[in-house]
C-alpha cells in the first residue's frame, strides 16, 4: 500500500491504516522525542500525544513535505511543550540586546579526536535550555533558522545568536581542562 493511500485512509478514520502508519513511524518519532526528553516514559507519552494530534489534524497535511517531516515537527513541538510545562521555560533573550556573534570557522564543529559521541551528547545536555534547544534542532534534527524560529517562537536572529553562543559553550564544555577533566 502506498504512503498516499495510507494517509487518505487515515483521513477517513480507518483504524487499520492508522495503526500501519503508527507502526511505520513510532520508533523514529520516539528517538526524536528521547533526544529532548531524557525519561523514556515521558518520550513515549509525547509520541502518543503527537500521533493523536497528527491523526486529528491530518486534514491539514498537504504533502508539501513528507509525512515523516510533518510528524517530526509535531513531535518536536510536543516535546518542547512538555518541557515548558515542567517549568523548564525557554529563556528568550531581549531582542533589543541581541547581536550575532560570529565564531571562527563558523561552519566547522571541530573537536579533539579523543572526544566521543557520548561526550558530545553529555555536553549538549549541560547547555542552558535556550542554547540546547537551538543546537539540537539545528545540528541533530537538521532544521534551518527559519524553522527553528517558528518552532521556538523566537526571531531568526535569536536562533542564529543562540546557536552561535551554544557552539561556543559546547566547545568550552568539550575542551579538556589542564588536569584532564572536563567541565
Amino acid at each position: 500500500m502506498f504512503q498516499v493511500d495510507i494517509i487518505e485512509q487515515c483521513k477517513q478514520n480507518n483504524r487499520k491504516a492508522q495503526l500501519q502508519l503508527y507502526n511505520q513511524y513510532c520508533d523514529g518519532m520516539y528517538i526524536v522525542a528521547k533526544r529532548f526528553l531524557k525519561d523514556a516514559t515521558d518520550a513515549e507519552d509525547v509520541v502518543q500525544e503527537a500521533f493523536i494530534k497528527a491523526f486529528t489534524k491530518l486534514h491539514q497535511y498537504k504533502a508539501e513535505v513528507t509525512f515523516g517531516a510533518w510528524l517530526k515537527r509535531i513531535v518536536v513541538n510536543k516535546s518542547i511543550d512538555f518541557l515548558k510545562s515542567k517549568k523548564q521555560q525557554l529563556v528568550e533573550l531581549d531582542e533589543v540586546h541581541l547581536k550575532v556573534v560570529d565564531t571562527p570557522n563558523d561552519d566547522k564543529w571541530l573537536v579533539e579526536d579523543a572526544i566521543t559521541l557520548e561526550d558530545v551528547k553529555d555536553a549538549i545536555n549541560k547547555l542552558p535550555d535556550k542554547y540546547q534547544y537551538v543546537v539540537m534542532l539545528y545540528l541533530i534534527e537538521g532544521y534551518d533558522h527559519q524553522e527553528i524560529s517558528e518552532i521556538l517562537d523566537i526571531s531568526e536572529v535569536a536562533s542564529r545568536t543562540q546557536l552561535s553562543r551554544g557552539k561556543v559553550k559546547l566547545q568550552e564544555l568539550l575542551t579538556l581542562k589542564k588536569n584532564g577533566t572536563r567541565y
